[in-house]
């Protein structure tokens, strides 16, 4: 029997949620996706503490934290490359999400490490907090060539401005969305009724309604129920963890999402303002809070990179 990952590469691309380069030899994904709390698991973990002193060394004596952080990134992002056949994506740092002009700023100094160290800007997708700076970050590089993965999205009225600022990819929370919710209400949810299933379903369905090229790539699952639900979504990140639960079961996997039946649905086309977007986002309790956490995790966890490194330094 075939195993429910390779059913699911039948028609969904797979991408490896780690940092960890076994674990994408092992499951062979697409793409693989980072973030900086991947990379400081990577990088504490002594494993690869041969790629953390080469990152330092290549940045220079004297470099900056920031220097040497985007220099680890990029070096990771290469090793990751030379494993996965299609793209990686790189964070730019977390506390520069409301700071439109210095996420594009990193962003061409990460493209440029890239470039200079012969990786086509084509491999490589710059991740962006979904704030409304960072979309119109992600807007402006798009228009340069330099592809963006907008990352923390947990509500419609961010994928319609990503979609509108035509980036190329998005990464809705479906764990993050699902964990709220349970919280909020004490009640569990499986299956369709997840509500971070629900929310990426209706992305999705509204992205091949209208014709929009952005790729929705589902992100943060809490259980193969709900990567089995979005089976046929553009790009799925899965955990090491999960991509094994998914290859030790043999069940049948069912697509659930397809474009034509996407064309069918019964969605009205919106457009988003910076005005509509702020108070859309303000009404949607989980999105607003799931967003202002996740950057103080992702810049809490810089912090900590950056400590690791200064004490490797000194």
């Amino acid at each position: 029997m075939v195993n429910q990952l390779e059913q699911l590469k039948a028609f969904t691309t797979v991408v490896a949620d780690t940092g960890d380069f076994e674990s994408m030899k092992a499951f062979t994904p697409q793409d693989a996706t980072t973030n900086p709390s991947l990379i400081l698991k990577a990088a504490g973990s002594g494993s690869y503490d041969a790629l953390v002193d080469q990152a330092i060394a290549e940045a220079g004596e004297g470099a900056s934290a920031d220097a040497i952080i985007d220099r680890l990134l990029v070096t990771f992002g290469k090793a990751i490359l030379e494993i996965v056949p299609g793209r990686v994506s790189s964070e730019v740092d977390a506390r520069l999400s409301f700071d439109t002009a210095g996420t594009i700023e990193r962003a061409h100094g990460l493209i440029n490490l890239y470039e200079t160290d012969g990786v086509s800007r084509d491999r490589v997708l710059i991740k962006i907090a979904s704030t409304w700076e960072g979309i119109k970050a992600a807007e402006s590089l798009e228009k340069e060539g330099i592809h963006c993965n907008l990352t923390l999205l947990f509500s419609f009225a961010q994928a319609v401005a990503c979609a509108e600022a035509q980036v190329q990819l998005i990464s809705p929370f479906v764990g993050r969305i699902l964990d709220w919710h349970k919280k909020a209400t004490g009640k569990d949810y499986t299956g369709a009724e997840d509500p971070g299933v629900i929310s990426v379903t209706e992305i999705y369905n509204y992205y091949k309604k209208f014709g929009y090229a952005t790729e929705v790539m589902g992100a943060s699952f809490r259980n193969a129920g709900e990567i089995l639900e979005l089976a046929g979504c553009d790009l799925l990140t899965i955990s090491p963890a999960l991509l094994q639960e998914l290859a030790d079961n043999d069940e049948p996997v069912a697509r659930k999402l397809d474009a034509e039946s996407a064309a069918q649905s019964d969605l009205k086309q919106v457009s988003l303002d910076e005005k509509a977007f702020r108070y859309a986002l303000n009404e949607d309790a989980m999105a607003t809070e799931k967003t202002a956490e996740g950057i103080r995790n992702f810049a809490a966890d810089i912090v900590k990179l950056e400590k690791l490194i200064a004490q490797k330094i000194g």
